[in-house]
């Protein structure tokens, strides 16, 4: 089987992500097939399901029809989810289509944790740190949810989203969040030395466990982490 030619076959946001990083594919090609993200598959599917408010599926972090005697049942559909995949599909932040769901969010999504605007984030650094990617890769200012990171880093180099209710050690998961957000907004804006020193820090962290192995035994914290799947909730 060719590979490069399997990925080409399938939908959009794979296609002109396949093309710009493993073909030589002029520049024009590959934007005129990231276009079609908008337009087209998974992405136009996608911006299809939101909400004149803005949301998807009725709420902000979990949707509307969660059951909230369920706070650990987490179910992928709402706003803050849907934008993570817009992002990894590629959605071109300048497409009009981009630009109105962003606006809708921009102007209606509040948090449930607070009421705080979306773009300003909450308080779980894991949350945040999508948050911050997405509105950097939009082009959105997201200045707040950065000083909130960067005042929740703990001693070892990484972020907990535990951290207030007494958890010291950091998380692989809420430090590979933060690290995607400091990574989206410093390619955005060109970073300030405190967040290249965060994000720095933070890789390290990870770097000396492997990435996803346990520093005291060497072994995967979690054995789903080695198994290939996408979105990686």
């Amino acid at each position: 089987m060719d590979v490069i030619q399997y990925l080409l076959s399938g939908d959009p946001a794979i296609r002109w992500q396949t093309m710009r990083d493993l073909t030589d594919a002029p520049t024009a090609d590959v934007a005129a097939a990231r276009a079609r993200v908008a337009t087209e598959g998974w992405g136009a599917r996608l911006l299809a399901e939101q909400g004149d408010d803005g949301q998807w599926d009725g709420g902000t972090y979990r949707p509307g029809w969660a059951d909230e005697e369920r706070p650990f049942f987490d179910a992928w559909t709402a706003t803050h989810f849907s934008l993570q995949s817009l992002w990894e599909f590629g959605l071109d932040p300048a497409s009009p289509e981009a630009r109105h769901a962003i606006r809708l969010v921009r102007e209606n999504v509040r948090w449930e944790n607070g009421g705080q605007a979306y773009f300003d984030g909450e308080v779980e650094p894991c949350i945040n740190g999508i948050a911050l990617a997405v509105g950097s890769y939009f082009g959105q200012p997201v200045e707040p949810i950065v000083t909130t990171i960067l005042g929740q880093r703990l001693r070892d180099g990484g972020w907990n989203c535990w951290a207030e209710d007494g958890g010291a050690v950091s998380s692989f998961h809420s430090t590979m969040c933060v690290l995607d957000g400091l990574r989206e907004w410093e390619a955005a804006t060109g970073g300030t030395d405190a967040s290249r020193d965060a994000r720095l820090a933070g890789e390290e962290y990870l770097l000396e466990r492997g990435l996803y192995r346990r520093r005291s035994t060497g072994m995967p914290a979690d054995v789903r982490m080695t198994m290939l799947s996408f979105p990686p909730r």
